[in-house]
């Protein structure tokens, strides 16, 4: 690049630098782009609220965002009425509960169970392979093992009611493999992405799946990359939704290195989201939605259609935001 070149795009870069994202920048639908200072913590759906006052109560004592996010989500695993997180989740299409999560922290260390039956916190057994393991993913029998010989609590499921709604939908679907409905069946993960008082960032993402799934699926909740990831260097984000489209284009990752390219939290949200458009010739229940927060605390949520919205919690406000879309349903 010749001198003259380079030194007219260093003012144009420079100017671009003082620009600040637009708070309330509306895309299709009620979509806002929130900014926050202090602390941070948003998380997927309406069950979020509950999981963001106990991850509150650790932000708001100056605590890690490791904690904060791994005690939040805890709260939506142990809520028995939750048919789509936790030991009261929804069992699979031969009837078993099976459990999958993951947490990241600022240092770029992960952790990961699938594939789990029988084990009341996930999240946490996820945390203990972060933390006591080299590795970061452990599966079916050897995560139940695992967790069974660090002493986390056993859980038995289905729950009884769980069981008999699943016994009737059996009797209904001896052959029919079913898609989930848009927003309903698709509130399938708590994913939370929090940014603690010294601007470090920690997600975490649990679920029980996509209910009556075919025994031994996994989804994106447990993958890193997908489901969720963190890059302390330029924010964090997290997906809900139907798992499989999000792993196709290692959705939560993208978000972050969109971000880490100039594209707002919002925007970035978008673009992984048109991609996911882009891939897939029908969209019949085909909901995704990603959730993003900058290092500079930018909020932002985009998801393919209308219905999805995420809890904020911060030193000024406590509420549910709805996300912008693609398209109605």
């Amino acid at each position: 690049m010749k001198r003259r070149n380079f030194f007219k795009f260093g003012l144009v870069a420079g100017a671009l630098s003082l620009v600040k994202p637009l708070k309330g920048a509306t895309l299709i639908g009620q979509s806002f782009e929130e900014k926050a200072n202090g602390p941070i913590v948003v998380s997927t759906w309406i069950h979020g609220m509950e999981a963001n006052k106990a991850a509150w109560e650790v932000l708001s004592k100056g605590g890690k965002a490791i904690d904060a996010v791994e005690k939040g989500v805890r709260v939506t695993e142990n809520d028995l009425t939750n048919r789509s997180v936790g030991i009261g989740g929804r069992p699979d299409r031969d009837g078993h509960v099976t459990l999958d999560a993951c947490i990241m922290d600022e240092r770029s260390r992960c952790g990961s169970v699938a594939f789990l039956e029988g084990i009341k916190h996930p999240i946490s057994v996820a945390r203990a392979v972060m933390e006591k393991t080299q590795h970061v993913m452990l599966v079916g029998g050897g995560a139940h093992k695992f967790a069974v010989e660090n002493g986390f609590e056993a859980a038995k499921t289905p729950l009884p009611e769980v069981k008999k709604e699943w016994q009737e939908w059996k009797k209904e679907n001896k052959d029919l493999f079913k898609k989930p409905e848009i927003n309903h069946e698709n509130h399938d993960t708590i994913g939370m992405i929090a940014m603690d008082v010294n601007g470090d960032f920690s997600g975490a993402c649990t679920t029980s799946g996509w209910a009556y799934k075919l025994h031994g699926r996994v989804g994106d909740s447990p993958i890193i990359g997908a489901g969720l990831f963190i890059d302390n260097e330029v924010g964090a984000a997290t997906a809900t939704g139907l798992g499989e489209a999000i792993i196709r284009i290692a959705g939560s990752h993208t978000v972050v290195e969109l971000m880490r390219h100039g594209y707002s939290p919002l925007e970035a949200c978008k673009e992984a989201v048109n991609r996911i458009i882009k891939k897939h010739d029908d969209l019949t229940g085909l909901q995704c939605c990603f959730l993003a927060i900058d290092k500079q605390g930018n909020i932002g949520s985009y998801s393919v259609y209308n219905g999805f919205n995420y809890a904020l919690k911060t030193n000024s406000e406590e509420k549910m935001v709805d996300a912008g879309f693609n398209r109605n349903w």
